[in-house]
């Protein structure tokens, strides 16, 4: 059997009524949403589970909403089948569960550290200003060339999110992003659709938002991982608490590796991706990058159950 990668999606893949059922059926994710009610001061599992999908949406509910859910599956998934992945990787925000699932954060500390995130992240740019936008169909270098082009007049826009081949996000200031999207149009791109987010995400506008989280990671202890953690900044693997930290601040205004993360877990002999959490998006990114490769994604109880049996198979 080759090995087992744990990803965990970031945000976008919210929705009203995620990890509800598991919260009804299983005590090991009503403790968890349980813990983050207690260590917010709210009930984020009410969020999570009634909406108003507005609300779920503000980056400061999402970010710890999206890290409790997919910890509340993941804990069902540890006590049915007891597999400890070989890897773990997550999308983003997505990053904080990964590091939950290997034992580097605690999962109260890691609950606020994202609200404080999505905070942070919503106040380092006034609403309006900054935008991302999806280029389809076009590579990253000719992109990045326009990309620089546009931020050599002033207006910042660069390569955010590097998803998977012929997706790549791309984020800044809203004139940044129009005249790169207009340009990757002219240059090919098969098409440029903006993204409904509060900010400009993994850009340099990001950098006070940057600054803030180093103050807050500050307070809380990281340990070393007990399984390598693919980090979305550099796309390689480490358990070092240092370099987990250090990793975790330059994500906030730097790309995220998406599609080198997956290759390079596929080249370390990676044959399984278990997603965990709502949405199957980031599957659906892996099977772009290798079309052969499986994956698993569970986000309810009856994905959960097909998943059981699977891997107790592979086990």
């Amino acid at each position: 059997m080759g090995k087992i990668a744990f990803i965990f999606p970031g945000q976008g893949s919210q929705f009203v009524g995620m990890g509800k059922d598991f919260y009804e059926a299983e005590p090991a994710a009503r403790n968890v949403f349980d813990a983050a009610d207690q260590a917010l001061g709210f009930s984020l599992s009410k969020l999570c589970f009634e909406g108003p999908e507005e609300e779920l949406r503000l980056t400061a509910n999402t970010q710890p909403a999206l890290l409790t859910t997919s910890t509340a599956i993941l804990r069902v998934i540890e006590e049915k089948i007891g597999i400890v992945p070989d890897y773990a990787a997550g999308h983003s925000l997505g990053e904080y569960s990964a590091l939950v699932a290997v034992g580097s954060l605690a999962f109260g500390d890691a609950v606020q550290i994202v609200r404080a995130r999505g905070e942070y992240m919503e106040q380092a740019v006034p609403a309006g200003q900054g935008a991302m936008a999806a280029v389809m169909g076009m590579d990253r270098e000719p992109l990045a060339g326009l990309c620089t082009q546009v931020a050599a007049t002033g207006d910042p826009v660069q390569l955010a999110n590097l998803n998977c081949p012929g997706q790549i996000v791309i984020s800044g200031s809203a004139a940044g992003v129009s005249k790169a999207g207009d340009m990757a149009k002219e240059a090919g791109a098969k098409r440029v659709i903006p993204l409904n987010v509060s900010g400009p995400f993994h850009s340099v506008l990001m950098e006070p938002a940057a600054v803030k989280l180093q103050e807050k990671l500050g307070g809380y202890e990281i340990n070393n991982a007990k399984a390598l953690v693919v980090a979305n900044v550099s796309a390689k693997a480490i358990t070092n608490q240092t370099d987990i930290r250090t990793a975790l601040i330059e994500q906030v205004a730097s790309p995220v590796l998406w599609e080198d993360s997956v290759r390079f877990m596929l080249e370390a002999g990676v044959d399984l991706f278990v997603e965990i959490g709502p949405g199957t998006v980031l599957s659906g990114l892996v099977k772009k990058v290798d079309r052969k490769v499986k994956t698993i994604a569970i986000s309810d109880i009856p994905t959960l159950e097909k998943a059981v049996e699977e891997l107790k198979a592979l086990v």
